[in-house]
């Protein structure tokens, strides 16, 4: 048998990457993607519902309130700011930095999920009134599902930095969550303008 001889010398290559050229990216690319569209399903299937009312929302149903909802999406782009301070401490393999900027990431958007508990009741109406009712809250409630796993992400990523010496590869992990909630802040702005300004508008 002839000995083997190395081919080439890895040694130099990174332990961890970010972006395209990590495969958790693209995997978290791609729960992205089905997620942004089933959003513009539930908001397609909302415009289309509306075509089949003269007044939207119906009769006797008032306007959502802005107050709440408002206040809310501030502080969801606030949040991206802590959001963007953890992935440029990640990439720069700064744990201490990683650790201050998501307890500060989990300061500012957990409040944003107690907001949307009454962002649901700010629609002001129930959701088995009339179908108006039903798409609004289906379409606020499927977000507020991204919003809370999102959230629970970022606080299981937190403790697991500050319980444990986390391997390089997490810093990878810690942009992926940042990326994410760029996606979950992003996709809200769309859906904030149609179900609580739109009604006001057609």
């Amino acid at each position: 048998m002839k000995p083997l001889r190395p081919v080439d010398d890895v040694s130099a290559l990174p332990t961890v990457t970010f972006g395209p050229r990590s495969l958790m990216w693209w995997g978290t690319l791609g729960f992205m993607t089905i997620e942004g569209w089933t959003t513009a399903l539930l908001v397609g299937s909302y415009l289309y519902l509306r075509q089949n009312y003269e007044a939207w929302p119906p009769l006797r149903t008032p306007y959502p309130s802005l107050l709440i909802p408002s206040i809310n999406l501030l502080l969801l782009l606030v949040s991206v700011v802590p959001s963007a301070m953890v992935a440029k401490a990640a990439k720069r393999l700064d744990e201490p930095a990683v650790k201050r900027w998501l307890l500060v990431m989990c300061a500012a958007t957990i409040p944003t999920l107690v907001l949307r508990w009454w962002e649901l009741w700010a629609l002001n109406t129930r959701w088995d009134t009339t179908a108006y009712g039903s798409a609004a809250w289906t379409i606020v409630g499927f977000h507020t599902s991204l919003l809370l796993l999102d959230i629970l992400d970022t606080i299981g990523l937190t403790l697991f930095f500050f319980i444990k010496k986390m391997p390089v590869k997490a810093f990878s992990d810690a942009t992926d969550n940042s990326f994410y909630w760029y996606f979950t802040v992003g996709v809200w702005i769309p859906v904030y303008l149609i179900v609580y300004v739109g009604p006001r508008i057609f």
